[in-house]
């Protein structure tokens, strides 16, 4: 007779194939970027020659390709903006860069062509990634699925097709190809991807079972209640893609007084040119005054006032595990005012564990005794239970023994024969009752006061999930396991209240008791449980809906809606899905929850540094242009003028990239 092992690792004959590997956009696939990388290329090609005062003709061919392969589709986008009458920085920075080359500064004009040219890319790189998750979050619903006709027999038909009403089969081990209701059979089905439960959950008639969940060892006939189009893994990908888009644009601070200051400056270009030509002054005086102003109030300052403190903050984020995917991101983290922390795989490890090891009286067997009797029962087994129980085993060194005559009943528990024993280890609602001969105290559904009832009754008020192990039909102990808390998610929570002002709020899809549980040792009051995708949205709306900038973190499918709806999102990377790791903005690699809170200080002290910077910058631009206004500002002085001021900044942006600037956390001081 086959194990519920062998069950589980053969697939029927007529399953489906796995769907492909999702392919992933290239970074080189997309114009912008090779548009960027032709134009670094031809920079760094040109800059020797330039220092080392190489042939003039190389010098200017080898510029011009930097301008036409990093401009033109800036200039373009400028253009078609102007055509809006709008009047962006990609035009403007054009425009300053011919403009210094046509007085010989061709160096600075391509220095800002790469730039600009390069930050476009890395855009049209994240939104195609993104893009490419939330398209293969629908290979997580099988291609086709096997419906039962009303004579009994079966087809395989597009899971597409299924409608409403329609009878499937789901075999073990098979993905549920739609959202409906068990008519018949029992199964534990692992539902992480929809609300990020640790453990499977038992599914029996009259059951609500969900599109692209995992059955487990048992066969379900599921009643098709919704449409594949309309099922809660494709409203999940609707969610990510409507948030995506709809998400108010984040602009960097300069970007913010981009129109008043273009306009503002190629009016003033313009006078400077007209005004002095109109009086008579020459050409060429003209022209030159025109193009020194133009030099000395180009927002070359004021571009680095901003990049250099955010690149030097994701510069030293990403050496302690901390990826945020842009610059605007690491602004966006320091203006949060509300957190939202998921429970499963975010502030605990998402994997379960043994708790507790509680033999009971007269068992004669102590804890090592009883957990390797229930771990030789349930070694044969695939279920989550089975492998916490194994893994505790081995981490104690206890030798396993052989089991024989394994079963395994979805949603009770198993059955093996170890060293002549019968051991039974499973959930203490569906054990069967001890034999007759059995002491009066191991009937396991016996009255209240039988020994395991209150052991079991305090691991479950505990938030645990209690397991009772029975050897030859007389309980001999319970087992408690749980989904591990981090070791730094009290000291993290603590550290966002300070500063936010406000303790972060739970929002998960487990049950209410195990998030209340977890909740109250890491100091979290406000609890949110048992939500599905869209709830978790909704909450994310809510809270912006009031004007609170809300920063939210998890690590599964069933997040990235929420990721994706906040403000800022940020993703744990170990156990984070694919589509989770490219909709949040930032991915804390490590999975090092301390992190979080001290990449949030860093980003105000970063802004702290632009606002500095663009002090700084406004000075220099304000006392060169009134010189070259009032006076004659000598070109040289004035490229000198506007280049100190652009080292200055940058050198001051720069200092984020010492370590000591990293905060700390368990100092209190993040």
């Amino acid at each position: 007779m086959p194990s519920a092992l062998d069950q589980r690792s053969a697939p029927p004959a007529d399953s489906p194939r796995p769907a492909p590997p999702r392919r992933r956009t290239r970074v080189l696939a997309l114009p912008e970027s090779r548009w960027a990388l032709a134009a670094l290329v031809l920079f760094l090609l040109a800059l020797p020659v330039h220092l080392l005062d190489g042939p003039a003709w190389l010098r200017a061919v080898l510029f011009a390709a930097v301008y036409v392969t990093g401009g033109w589709e800036p200039g373009w986008e400028g253009l078609k903006a102007l055509k809006d009458r709008t009047l962006d920085v990609d035009l403007l920075m054009v425009v300053a860069a011919l403009g210094a080359a046509a007085i010989g500064q061709a160096l600075d004009g391509a220095l800002l062509i790469v730039i600009f040219a390069t930050s476009g890319a890395l855009e049209a790189v994240a939104t195609a990634r993104t893009a490419d998750s939330v398209r293969g979050l629908l290979d997580l619903a099988p291609a086709t699925a096997t419906r039962l006709l009303p004579d009994g027999t079966e087809e395989r038909v597009d899971a597409a097709r299924l409608a409403p009403g329609d009878l499937v089969l789901v075999r073990p081990g098979e993905r549920i190809g739609a959202d409906g209701r068990v008519t018949d059979g029992a199964s534990d089905v692992d539902q992480a991807t929809i609300t990020g439960e640790p453990l499977p959950v038992t599914k029996r008639t009259g059951d609500e079972v969900f599109a692209g969940t995992v059955n487990g060892t048992g066969a379900l006939r599921v009643r098709v209640e919704r449409d594949p189009s309309d099922s809660v893994i494709a409203r999940i990908v609707r969610m990510v893609e409507e948030a995506s888009s709809t998400k108010a644009p984040t602009q960097l601070f300069i970007e913010k007084i981009e129109q008043r200051y273009s306009i503002g400056m190629v009016l003033a270009t313009l006078a400077v040119f007209a005004v002095p030509l109109a009086l008579g002054v020459s050409l060429t005086s003209a022209l030159l005054r025109a193009m020194t102003f133009m030099i000395v109030a180009s927002p070359c300052a004021v571009v680095l006032s901003t990049m250099p403190p955010l690149l030097s903050a994701l510069a030293n984020a990403g050496r302690r595990g901390v990826l945020a995917k842009s610059a605007v991101v690491m602004e966006r983290l320091g203006q949060t005012d509300t957190v939202a922390l998921d429970k499963t795989g975010t502030l605990t490890e998402g994997t379960p564990r043994l708790t507790d090891l509680r033999p009971l009286p007269g068992s004669g067997l102590d804890g090592a005794a009883l957990l390797k009797l229930a771990a030789s029962a349930e070694h044969p087994s695939e279920h989550p239970l089975a492998r916490a129980l194994v893994t505790a085993a081995r981490e104690r060194g206890l030798p396993l023994a052989a089991a024989t005559g394994f079963t395994s009943a979805p949603g009770q528990g198993v059955t093996a024969t170890v060293q002549g024993h019968t051991v039974t280890v499973g959930s203490p609602a569906h054990l069967p009752a001890a034999p007759a001969h059995a002491p009066h105290h191991a009937a396991v559904a016996g009255p209240e006061d039988a020994p395991h009832h209150a052991v079991v009754a305090a691991l479950e008020d505990a938030g645990h999930t209690a397991v009772v192990v029975l050897r030859d039909g007389a309980p001999v102990g319970v087992l408690g396991i749980a989904d591990r808390l981090r070791p730094d998610a009290a000291a993290t929570v603590a550290a966002l209240t300070r500063l936010t002002g406000t303790a972060p709020t739970l929002l998960t899809g487990d049950n209410e008791r195990a998030a209340r549980r977890l909740a109250a040792e890491v100091g979290i009051t406000d609890v949110r449980a048992g939500l599905l995708p869209q709830d978790k949205v909704a909450a994310v709306e809510e809270w912006q809906a009031h004007g609170r900038r809300v920063l939210v973190v998890g690590d599964g499918i069933n997040d990235a809606p929420a990721l994706a709806a906040a403000h800022t999102g940020i993703a744990m990377g170990k156990a984070g899905s694919d589509l989770t790791l490219e909709t949040a903005d930032a991915v804390v690699v490590r999975d090092e929850l301390a992190t979080i809170p001290a990449a949030v200080q860093l980003s105000r002290t970063a802004r702290r540094l632009v606002l500095q910077n663009l002090l700084i910058a406004a000075t220099f631009i304000t006392a060169l242009t009134a010189w070259d206004l009032l006076a004659t500002l000598p070109l040289p002085l004035g490229v000198a003028g506007h280049e100190g001021s652009t080292v200055l900044v940058a050198l001051n942006g720069l200092r984020l990239l010492r370590e000591r600037a990293w905060p700390g956390v368990a100092d209190g001081t993040a």
